[in-house]
């Protein structure tokens, strides 16, 4: 254990050690000394902190200090009523405030202990309730502001977390605040009693015990208990003041020296009219030479301030043209301006109630979590989604763009509902005709009016917000491939090496770079499989990256390792799959035309086949979709990857899977088989 966290310990334990053990006066004088040095050296340092959080040991720091005090109150009075001497700091300031009249000193004693009390403690502890009612009230508006930021690409990840974690503290530090507050105003009162007991059991006993008279008794007794007084009060003042600072500083980034000199000289010319008041004030019968030189004094500071040059906050409108010019032209800027963002999504002016919280828009949340539930169901991070209003667009146009690309857009109205009916040719209800933007399915915008006849009909009604959620979660599911790049490869890498250093040493950078790890990755993505059994996937690369490095065939070996999660997938609760098949002559013409060349493996097969297996696929497909939501298409592992090559141009939709990609308890159902003539 470091030194300095044993000083803390034996500190505490020294305190609770006053309370029950005799001292001498000389170490109570050292004691004292140190209490004065740490109150005061607590009041520098709160008046120099520009921020709550720099000095948030202070609840914790004002609870020891004032047990501290309290111990040497205790001790102080041990000595006084059983020697009458607590030692020479006790004295001193004793005789040096009563100056020879008991009664004189003990006023002032109260005076100082009134102020303490009724004044700073009790201001000081208002604030602070007040303050941690408004710090914990906030707290939901913080964090919001924060995610708004964080989706609006303002910060990034990491910074929002630090913002986050810097709410809490604050919240946690006011609440505290409100609980340490009331440990001065208890010191305050003990103080009182404690100066109390002293005065009147002391004469008492000394002139019970000590054979001292009436005079002499009051005459030390108070002596020594306003000394002792002055000489926990004056800390306990300080300690006041230091609290009254911290919870009442609103700061500009500066300290409190800073901010006060800053602030009162700001408006030089009010310090003309102080100065002129004042020397007005020389002319009654008030002394005439201290006003006129106080006068002077406010007029010599003002002028001098007057002076100084000022900063514009305010450029006119040349120079400000003038200043975006000049950044226009500066290399940085111009930089930044080819910067694209990963994701974008503009609106129209009429959708601004959408991402506008004062309007009740929650578009802003429901980004939060969609990039959390397709970081669950993808096995990535979803970069931050940047939201903003385009007056270029119709009022209730949007569109979503995928690195600087435009790939979605629709259209919404806001006062309306948009209504999807179970038959499509179902005009049951009135409502303007239009397609669902996620899905292209055809469905009605229709009034609240009509909300509840629509449902009662069978018709799946959701709100504006939901459908643009719906609309984005799809596009950047679609998307997911192009976003994940390499630099995103390498945050899920190293991810994965905290857990599995080992396999990842194995994987990257050899055999396979992060390039190739990618490729792979973004293979699966292409075809929606999940990657985020990193683990699994990266065991598979570890045992097969050794025989090849092509991406294309690595990728279908993890697909096979990942059979359980594809049978998951796409297998009914039953665990039946209903698929078509693909006759062995269908197969054996693929096996046939795939061609092997050192950069890798391709299908050759002459354009009329082609069109020839897409035409019996298509036609087996129209037939599926009738009664299935998902076409799949079920094939051998060796023709799977060239299959789906072949697919991808005109039915992308189709899922291919291998015999190898399912479980081996799976009961498949073929309803159809694709051959050609």
């Amino acid at each position: 254990m470091k030194v300095r966290d044993l000083s803390v310990l034996i500190g505490v334990i020294l305190i609770i050690m006053m309370l029950v053990i005799p001292l001498p006066g000389g170490v109570l004088s050292v004691l004292i000394l140190v209490n004065i040095t740490i109150s005061l050296t607590v009041i520098l340092v709160a008046m120099n902190t520009t921020e709550v959080l720099q000095f948030s040991v202070f609840p914790t720091l004002l609870l020891l200090v004032t047990l501290f005090r309290l111990g040497l109150n205790v001790s102080t009075t041990r000595a006084i009523l059983s020697e009458g001497d607590a030692g020479g700091v006790v004295e001193t300031f004793g005789s040096f405030v009563i100056g020879g009249n008991p009664l004189v000193g003990f006023v002032v004693f109260i005076i100082l202990v009134i102020i303490n009390f009724l004044v700073i403690t009790k201001g000081s502890e208002r604030v602070s309730e007040v303050a941690a009612r408004f710090s914990l009230d906030s707290m939901p508006g913080k964090q919001m502001s924060v995610d708004a930021d964080l989706n609006a690409g303002l910060i990034t990840e990491q910074e929002s977390k630090e913002r986050r974690k810097k709410i809490e503290r604050e919240a946690d530090f006011h609440g505290s605040m409100d609980g340490a507050s009331k440990f001065v105003k208890g010191d305050a009162i003990a103080g009182i009693i404690i100066v109390i007991i002293n005065i009147v059991v002391g004469i008492i006993i000394g002139m019970l015990q000590m054979g001292l008279s009436l005079n002499e008794s009051v005459e030390l007794f108070t002596r020594l208990t306003v000394g002792d007084g002055l000489v926990t009060q004056i800390p306990a003042l300080l300690m006041s003041t230091a609290t009254g600072i911290v919870v009442t500083r609103a700061s500009d980034g500066e300290n409190l020296s800073t901010d006060v000199v800053n602030q009162i000289t700001q408006y030089p010319k009010l310090l003309y009219v102080a100065a002129g008041t004042v020397f007005l004030l020389g002319l009654t019968p008030i002394n005439f030479f201290l006003t006129t030189a106080l006068a002077s004094l406010l007029f010599f500071t003002g002028y001098i301030i007057d002076r100084k040059p000022a900063i514009p906050d305010e450029l006119d409108e040349e120079e400000v043209d003038e200043a975006e010019s000049a950044k226009l032209h500066t290399p940085e800027n111009v930089v930044n301006l080819i910067n694209l963002d990963p994701i974008e999504f503009e609106f129209g002016y009429a959708l601004i109630p959408l991402a506008d919280a004062n309007q009740g828009g929650d578009l802003l949340e429901r980004v939060i979590m969609i990039r959390r539930q397709l970081a669950i169901e993808l096995g990535m991070v979803i970069p931050v989604v940047r939201i903003r209003d385009n007056i270029q667009l119709n009022p209730n146009e949007y569109r979503l763009k995928i690195k600087g690309n435009e790939v979605a857009k629709g259209e919404l109205m806001l006062d309306h509902y948009l209504a999807m009916a179970p038959d499509m040719d179902d005009d049951g209800i009135e409502g303007i005709d239009t397609l669902e933007p996620a899905f292209g399915l055809p469905a009605k915008w229709i009034t609240e009016e009509h909300k509840d006849e629509a449902e009662l009909s069978g018709y799946t009604v959701v709100d504006p917000p939901s459908v643009v959620s719906t609309h984005i979660t799809e596009v950047i599911k679609q998307h997911a491939n192009i976003l994940l790049g390499r630099e995103e490869t390498k945050q899920l890498i190293d991810h994965l090496k905290e857990t599995n250093p080992i396999l990842v040493d194995e994987v990257t950078p050899e055999p396979l770079a992060i390039g190739d790890v990618q490729k792979v990755l973004a293979k699966l993505l292409r075809e929606n499989v999940s990657i985020r059994n990193l683990p699994v996937i990266f065991e598979t690369l570890a045992d097969f990256s050794k025989m090849t490095n092509d991406t294309e065939l690595l990728a279908e070996y993890v697909r096979q390792s990942l059979s359980a999660q594809l049978t998951e997938q796409y297998a009914k609760p039953d665990r039946t799959l209903t698929v078509i098949t693909v006759s062995g002559k269908v197969e054996k013409l693929l096996a046939e035309s795939i061609q092997h060349t050192e950069h890798g493996n391709y299908l050759s097969l002459e354009p009329d086949k082609q069109q020839e297996i897409i035409t019996a696929i298509h036609q087996e497909v129209e037939k599926l979709t009738l009664q299935e939501d998902t076409a799949i298409v079920l094939c051998s592992p060796a023709i799977r990857m060239y299959l789906k090559q072949l697919l991808d141009r005109f039915l992308p939709q189709v899922v291919v899977l291998s015999y190898n990609e399912l479980e081996p308890d799976v009961q498949v159902q073929s309803v159809g088989v694709v051959n050609i003539a």
